[in-house]
């Protein structure tokens, strides 16, 4: 008789859990010292123990998308993703009746509350730190549960299409405005040299002569039909005087 029920008893008492598993056994609603089992081989006592296996792989989820008010009063909707694993088997299954559902609830409640508290500008430019932010959050008050979160990402901001044109017709202003100064900039600098070469020919009548010849030879160059004899205004004054 043993010898024909020793394989059943067997596949009641004998259990494995993989490398990634672990299991928590009560015996009579109590759980059994010694921490969770696993990985590998153990035993159980039937009609008398149960077990619960834990997942101790990463898990990584999508926060659903957020309806968010900021500080300055924008409302805006946010895409995150968080990634969580079980840190300690026992207390996921003893002090939570979810770990995994009551992460991602609190995920949602956490990315809302730390966004809140934060303007436009900011969500828009310091996305890694309010993540790292949210990440710390959410790991202190899981701890309790045996649930470790390990990171937190913002995917998207989306904003009202209206703050959008407003946002691209400030920065089309702001590119013109720079053209504008980047012009007037040059048409200065190109006018202090006229200046300086200016105050240069005045000074030495030798560079008048150079600047006579270099005009002819662009007159030349052009191929032009029409011939132009520059002449020196005191040349023109003496001619005019006899």
């Amino acid at each position: 008789m043993f010898i024909c029920t020793f394989p059943l008893s067997l596949f009641f008492t004998l259990k494995i859990v993989q490398e990634y598993e672990r299991a928590v056994i009560f015996r009579v609603g109590r759980l059994v010292k010694g921490g969770a089992r696993g990985p590998g081989i153990f035993f159980i006592l039937p009609c008398i123990d149960n077990y619960i296996k834990v997942d101790l792989r990463v898990v990584s989820f999508d926060v659903p998308p957020q309806e968010i008010l900021t500080r300055d009063s924008v409302t805006i909707t946010v895409d995150a993703v968080t990634y969580f694993r079980i840190s300690n088997p026992i207390q996921s299954v003893c002090n939570v009746e979810d770990a995994q559902r009551s992460t991602r609830l609190l995920a949602q409640t956490t990315l809302r509350n730390e966004l809140g508290t934060k303007n436009l500008s900011e969500v828009l430019l310091e996305r890694d730190t309010i993540s790292h932010s949210i990440q710390r959050i959410l790991d202190a008050a899981t701890d309790p549960w045996g649930v470790k979160v390990e990171r937190v990402e913002i995917k998207d901001v989306r904003l009202p299409q209206m703050l959008q044109r407003a946002m691209a017709a400030e920065a089309e202003a702001s590119r013109e405005a720079k053209a504008k100064v980047i012009a007037a900039e040059g048409e200065m600098n190109a006018a202090r040299a006229l200046k300086e070469a200016s105050d240069v020919i005045c000074e030495s009548p030798q560079a008048l002569q150079l600047r006579y010849l270099q005009t002819l030879q662009t007159i030349s160059a052009e191929k032009n039909s029409t011939i132009i004899f520059p002449l020196p205004i005191d040349m023109i004054q003496r001619t005019l005087g006899k």
